[in-house]
């Protein structure tokens, strides 16, 4: 599975700051309370693309599974706070979503946004997907190593799948155009975050 997270595949420009994981191991209350609502927002998201997008037959097919899979996560991650004696706490403002969410340009037509909306999905289920991967690869604890092993697998293939819907309703080269345009953008805002161990992203 190694390949499936590479950087080349992933295609991210930025690799996550290093102190990220000793930050996140610091408290599993506060990450993986920010990893169940990460779940949460995707499968509400998936579920807003496939109301918008109805019409279009093979996105309600494709992604149907995906709203069931991504609340699956969830309770996953309930789970294992509540086998560590641990509550699901209070949601915190995404500090990364907003700042991506800044490059969507206003104005635009359904079109450009249903392709917005399939690369963001994108973007963010690779940067899950890397963070996964580290947490499984640096964590102390087996089990856990585990448990973000089994997300860092199915981040991989939603990453992949909502890159393979853009390409199967836009031309390649538009996709692969616009998919610069985000990469650059979250290249752009990433160092100025504050590395935080309480976050997801």
């Amino acid at each position: 599975m190694e390949n499936t997270v590479s950087k080349t595949t992933l295609g991210l420009n930025l690799p996550t700051d290093p102190r990220w994981v000793d930050l996140a191991a610091m408290s599993m209350q506060d990450i993986l309370t920010d990893h169940a609502f990460c779940e949460q927002k995707a499968a509400s998201t998936i579920i807003s693309i496939i109301q918008m997008h109805s019409d279009k037959p093979e996105i309600v097919e494709a992604l149907s599974p995906i709203v069931t899979e991504e609340w699956g996560h969830f309770r996953m991650v309930l789970a294992e706070l509540k086998k560590r004696g641990l509550t699901l706490g209070i949601q915190r403002p995404d500090q990364y979503i907003k700042e991506l969410m800044k490059g969507k340009p206003k104005g635009t037509g359904r079109e450009q946004l249903f392709l917005d909306q399939l690369l963001i999905c994108a973007l963010i289920e690779a940067r899950s997907c890397e963070r996964f991967k580290i947490l499984s690869q640096q964590l102390e604890e087996q089990g856990l190593k585990d448990f973000y092993h089994q997300f860092m697998v199915a981040e991989a293939a939603h990453y992949k799948l909502f890159l393979q819907l853009a390409k199967s309703f836009f031309e390649e080269e538009k996709v692969m155009t616009r998919w610069h345009y985000w990469l650059d953008h979250e290249a752009g805002f990433l160092p100025h975050l504050e590395v935080r161990g309480d976050r997801m992203h």
